[in-house]
């Protein structure tokens, strides 16, 4: 038997599906991507898409919570937003063949995180919680596209 809940479950994992399968870049763009000189530092590069996905499910998690808790369309908005800014960020990155363009988008993302994250801290401690891999990550990305702008001019 389908309940309402799996169905917002399985409908916000299609939407989230969605975005990231429309907003990726061309294989052509991604491997100009890959071509990009990194810093010396980042060595764990393989483990990136791990990273990610990580960070997804516990946006998915997070907002399937607050969700639950709240069925407040504005914050599930907040969280489309979200994703479609950390979404975007490789793809305007290779579109543009501007790593700047990265940054400034990547340090928005975070931005955003942090306001959504306080949004959502009164109705769901778990959903904030789980919004903290993504809110250590994200300048982790940013400081690797600043420093990948110093490498590739």
């Amino acid at each position: 038997m389908i309940t309402p809940g799996m169905v917002d479950a399985l409908l916000l994992l299609v939407v989230m599906v969605a975005v990231v399968a429309t907003l990726n870049p061309s294989r052509a763009d991604f491997s100009w991507f890959m071509r990009l000189r990194r810093p010396g530092w980042l060595t764990f590069e393989r483990w990136i898409p791990l990273i990610w996905l990580l960070i997804y499910g516990c946006f998915y998690a997070s907002a399937l919570l607050i969700w639950t808790t709240s069925r407040s369309l504005q914050l599930l908005a907040g969280y489309a937003l979200l994703l479609v800014l950390v979404q975007t960020y490789t793809l305007v990155i290779c579109r543009s063949r501007s790593l700047r363009n990265g940054t400034v988008l990547a340090m928005t993302g975070w931005v955003w995180g942090v306001t959504l994250s306080i949004a959502i801290a009164p109705h769901s401690r778990l959903a904030w919680l789980l919004m903290i891999p993504y809110l250590l990550w994200s300048p982790v990305g940013t400081l690797v596209t600043w420093q990948m702008q110093r490498l590739n001019r």
